[in-house]
Order: C-alpha cells, then structure tokens, then sequence
C-alpha cells in the first residue's frame, strides 16, 4: 500500500487541479463545520426562546406576578399594582384583587364630546365625580376614610383619538397594599 500512494503522490497535477481539489474538501469540511455550528446555535438559541414563553406563559397565568396591560383595557373592579406614581401612561400591571395590590379601580364617568376642555376642566370633573363616587363605593365620608382617590383621565392626544373616560382610583393613604376590594370597608 504505502507504495501506491507514494506513486500516487509523486505523480505529477497540474496546480490547478491540486489547488481545486483542496479547495473542494476543505469547502466540504468548511460547510460542514458550518452546519454543524450553526444546527447548534439553532438549536441553542431555540431553548432560550422555549424558556421565554415558559416564563411569559407562566407569569399570566401566576396572578400574583400581575398581567401588564393596556391602559385603555382596564375598567371598574380592576386592582393594580405599581401604579399610583404620576404622570402619563400606556399601560399598567393588574392582578387579581384577593392578592396585595396598590389601587383598585372603583368607578369610571365620561367628560362630555366637544373640544378638549385641557386638563385643569378635566381634574374638576375627576375630583367631583370621583368623590362622589368614592362614598358610595367604600361607604364612608371621604374626610373620614382611611384611604384616597387618583384618577386616570383623558389627555389631549388620547382625547383625539375619542377618549372620553375618567377612572377614579382608590388607596390606601398610607401607602401600604391593600388585600381583597375596598367596596363598603365603610372606613
């Protein structure tokens, strides 16, 4: 054997075909290699992905972790966790009521169609409807209440778009979470 491939060796190629022919397998062993790099960062990078919607699927599902929503999605008997800082917002994280939760959303009244009055007007209204509301709903005088009232309203881009909505807001004035809804606490 080691005869023949001496021979073989010692045979003479063109430059060309010998410069070809390694091309040809180091090309092979190239894309191979490639492949096989490449089947496992697929194959890698897809337990990353799996792991993600695990985790999404599973944080909807655990009510105590709460569910990020559009802010337009909410409405009357919704709790919220996080969500008592100011300022404008696209969304909000809600969770069931039975868990400790910030705010829970206790009534919802409309400002009426026509130009956007801007946002002082729009307070006026908050402030009297929600007060209005907020004693029947905890069924006690708000003076005498152990707990406070914010508001989500109407902006003057949401405006354009046709919000109308104010949603008044319920909390605990010292801060501290609130477990199971406030309706007729009478404190």
């Amino acid at each position: 054997m080691f005869t023949t491939l001496e021979r073989f060796e010692a045979r003479p190629r063109s430059p060309e075909k010998k410069r070809n022919s390694m091309t040809t397998a180091t090309l092979w062993r190239q894309t191979l290699t490639l492949a096989t790099v490449a089947a496992a960062a697929v194959a890698l990078s897809g337990c990353t992905v799996v792991d993600q919607v695990t985790t999404e699927i599973s944080n909807a599902v655990d009510s105590s972790d709460g569910t990020t929503q559009n802010i337009f999605d909410i409405s009357v008997g919704d709790c919220e966790i996080d969500s008592i800082d100011e300022g404008e917002r696209s969304e909000t994280t809600t969770i069931d009521c039975a868990e400790p939760h910030d705010t829970e959303i206790y009534a919802s009244v409309n400002v009426p169609d026509g130009e956007f009055p801007g946002d002082a007007v729009i307070e006026e209204q908050a402030t009297a409807d929600c007060s209005t509301e907020f004693e029947s709903f905890i069924g006690a005088n708000y003076d005498d209440s152990d707990y406070d009232f914010s508001w989500y309203f109407p902006t003057a881009g949401s405006w354009s778009e046709g919000d109308r909505e104010i949603l008044c807001l319920v909390y605990d004035v010292s801060g501290a979470q609130v477990t199971g809804s406030l309706a007729g606490i009478a404190r």
